[in-house]
């Protein structure tokens, strides 16, 4: 089975947050596709976490190690059915990249991220569970 997985159910995995197992679970056997964005987001979140001292920055470069390790399948969003998505529902590209990929290609979602999710069952897509 083929999942659109985004950065929050990535970073739960890889820095060890309560859903992680949730992840590991619902995606064995699976093929994980992710907009070609992923790597720029999960280097934010990990600079992020750096920033409010929860991360060191050897930490950093471990956890960013093993974020090439997990094999996605990068996919180009159609950015301008992206931004049409990210305007009619007042949300960040960013998001809206995730929400055209799963549309387009027919494929449920993993997240965590509560405004993603929500304009996701707004579209009527597949959703995964792992609700923060």
């Amino acid at each position: 089975m083929d999942i659109l997985i985004d950065a929050s159910a990535i970073m739960s995995v890889l820095v060890n947050e309560a859903e992680k197992d949730f992840i590991i679970n619902v995606t064995r056997n699976c093929n994980l596709l992710t907009p070609s964005i992923l790597p720029y987001e999960i280097g934010n979140a990990l600079t992020r976490l750096r920033k409010r001292q929860l991360l060191k920055e050897q930490e950093i470069m471990i956890v960013f190690n093993d974020f090439k390790k997990i094999p996605l399948r990068m996919v180009e969003a159609d950015i301008e059915k992206a931004l049409e998505i990210a305007c009619r529902f007042t949300i960040y590209a960013y998001d809206a990249y995730y929400l055209e990929i799963a549309q387009r290609l027919n494929l449920p979602i993993l997240s965590l991220d509560k405004p993603l999710i929500g304009t996701a069952l707004s579209l009527n897509l597949k959703l995964l569970g792992a609700v923060k």
